[in-house]
């Protein structure tokens, strides 16, 4: 499966007023980064990766339609699953791109 071209639409029309933004592919999807660091992703699974602060993580899952972000087996703290279901809305998206790209801004530049 690819990445979904609207949802990637969408969240570039988010962040089109964010300075220090590129997009690569990357994990079979279309990630946004911001000054270097990965803030949010159109996954190639569906739905979107989001970059959360690790300490709220938990917190985060508590919302309709998270899931824990696994890689190679592993949980992975700092990370969120979103599927398309909690991404429907415009409200929705935006909740995450803000979530990602605040936390993305405020790690070191690569």
């Amino acid at each position: 499966m690819t990445y979904d071209d609207d949802l990637a639409y969408r969240i570039r029309g988010m962040l089109a007023a964010e300075c220090g933004v590129d997009e690569r592919s990357m994990f079979g999807g279309l990630a946004f980064l911001i000054n270097g660091n990965m803030a949010i992703a159109a996954s190639g699974q569906g739905g979107l990766m989001v970059r959360v602060p690790p300490d709220q993580t938990a917190d985060l899952l508590e919302f309709d339609h998270t899931a824990p972000m696994v890689m190679s087996g592993r949980e992975t703290r700092g990370w969120l699953r979103v599927s398309d279901d909690g991404i429907k809305t415009e409200r929705q998206l935006q909740r995450w791109v803000t979530i990602g790209s605040d936390y993305a801004r405020k790690l070191p530049p690569k």
